[in-house]
């Protein structure tokens, strides 16, 4: 007998308390905002608080907010629907295909053990290796929590039962501790450095759009590529001093991953396709400016190649739900936010904020932009959703505040993922390596805590100097 799907009732009181509060203060709101704009802003609002306590599933959540924006007519269907042709989003939605190669091959697993054999001969440098493995993937995989934790995930956590170390028995301090943690933060790093590694940096590319900053995947990854290396670099080798794993050398984890290798055999054709049309994507990516090829348009051509060549299978695609969830959320919440600066709620609340912080020196100005945007994600329970609710606003505010716009922007989208350090909760990897038991809560905030400074310094001291180097601001 057919039974109702679960909803979650209890946990819409608050979007709709929030919401319909909001949107019956209409009358008081500022003089600079219309109707619609304030209607708009309360939908929002209580969308992305609906994002935060999930009743629905966030795409579930994104059409309820979808419905009732058309239904009260505060954006005409004709208009509302745009949301869902924009590329940014479609690049997405093609890169979680492609990620699927990955995974269905096993193309993904190889590349991983290869980088345990080569370089996992101590503690650190099998760290240090795990972290090489999220870096080749992430531009393919648009998805952090696929990358690590239906990649990453059980191969550290094999890796680490292999040295006895598990939390079942109380010795995950022998080096199980010490790699989880490290693949946390590879991922945040990795997810930072691409524009294709985080489902939300796309957003934050359509977002800057209407504020006339136009971000490319070359100039994202161009911008982040210093900073990015320099973390990379230090952050295992920080926690591997403040988290010290009890083994320091590891012997064998050669002998573990040739045993994985073997067994797997040779490459399959399929895993070689996929090796080939990743590499042309990649190329593409990186040329797309000379040779004039939109990013999304190399995502899509790279998606064809998989389908014509037999990597994937329609079946693949239709049953992909991440990328048809991330399709349509993304596509409201862009809608939503577009429309907050169409409407004029957005400039108005940029020129309100640039005002407060008149006189302030452009610098001083971003780096409380950026910090209040870093700690402002205690609150928040998924990455998206943040980006979603403060990207576009902050990145108003900074421009007003003759912030360089390029600069403005990126920093913000690169935040958009190093905010990921600082909650056992913070984005979707989160749960799922906290959630294996090898840190304990306070472990996890304590260092966060340490890391997130650690990024902060380097990206905005480091990475400003850079991007100004390269001639981005």
């Amino acid at each position: 007998m057919a039974t109702l799907e679960k909803v979650k009732y209890k946990k819409f009181i608050v979007p709709i308390i929030v919401g319909l509060l909001l949107w019956f203060l209409a009358p008081l709101r500022p003089a600079g905002v219309s109707l619609a704009g304030w209607h708009m802003f309360a939908i929002f609002v209580a969308t992305i608080i609906g994002c935060i306590t999930q009743p629905l599933p966030i795409g579930g959540v994104a059409i309820v907010g979808f419905a009732i924006t058309v239904l009260l007519n505060v954006v005409p269907i004709e208009t509302a629907i745009t949301g869902f042709g924009n590329n940014s989003i479609w690049l997405i939605v093609m890169a979680f295909f492609i990620s699927r190669g990955f995974i269905k091959t096993g193309l993904g697993r190889r590349i991983a053990f290869q980088f345990v054999r080569m370089f996992g001969k101590r503690t650190l440098s099998l760290a240090y290796s795990l972290i090489g493995v999220d870096l080749v993937l992430a531009p393919a995989t648009p998805s952090n929590t696929a990358r690590a934790g239906g990649i990453m995930y059980p191969i550290v956590n094999s890796l680490a039962q292999s040295f006895g170390s598990s939390p079942k028995d109380g010795t995950e301090r022998k080096i199980g501790s010490f790699l989880v943690f490290s693949e946390f933060q590879g991922n945040i790093i990795t997810s930072a450095m691409f524009l294709t590694a985080m489902a939300a940096n796309p957003l934050a590319q359509s977002l800057a759009k209407p504020l006339g900053i136009h971000i490319t995947w070359m100039g994202w990854f161009l911008a982040g590529l210093v900073p990015g290396i320099i973390c990379l670099i230090l952050v295992p080798f920080i926690i591997y001093k403040i988290y010290p794993p009890e083994i320091k050398e590891t012997p064998n984890a050669k002998e573990w991953s040739e045993k994985q290798l073997k067994d797997m055999g040779p490459m399959s054709k399929p895993e070689k396709f996929m090796t080939l049309i990743f590499i042309v994507a990649l190329l593409m990516w990186v040329l797309g400016s000379v040779l004039n090829i939109d990013a999304t348009v190399t995502a899509f051509v790279a998606l064809a190649l998989l389908l014509l060549f037999g990597v994937l299978s329609w079946n693949d695609i239709t049953h992909e739900t991440g990328a048809w969830n991330t399709l349509t959320w993304f596509s409201v919440l862009v809608m939503m936010a577009t429309e907050l600066n169409t409407l004029g709620f957005i400039p108005w609340l940029s020129k309100a904020i640039a005002s407060e912080m008149h006189g302030l020196n452009w610098i001083i100005a971003l780096i409380i932009i950026i910090l209040a945007y870093f700690y402002s994600h205690y609150l928040f329970a998924s990455a998206t959703a943040h980006v979603s609710a403060m990207y576009g606003a902050l990145l108003a505010v900074a421009v007003s505040a003759e912030v360089p716009p390029m600069l403005a922007a990126l920093m913000l989208g690169f935040f958009g993922n190093l905010f990921g350090s600082t909650t056992h909760y913070a984005n979707g990897p989160a749960p799922i390596l906290y959630g294996s038991g090898y840190v304990t809560q306070n472990r996890w905030w304590s260092m966060n805590a340490i890391l997130g400074v650690v990024y902060l310094v380097i990206w905005i001291g480091v990475g400003s100097v850079w991007m100004k180097l390269i001639g981005m601001w």
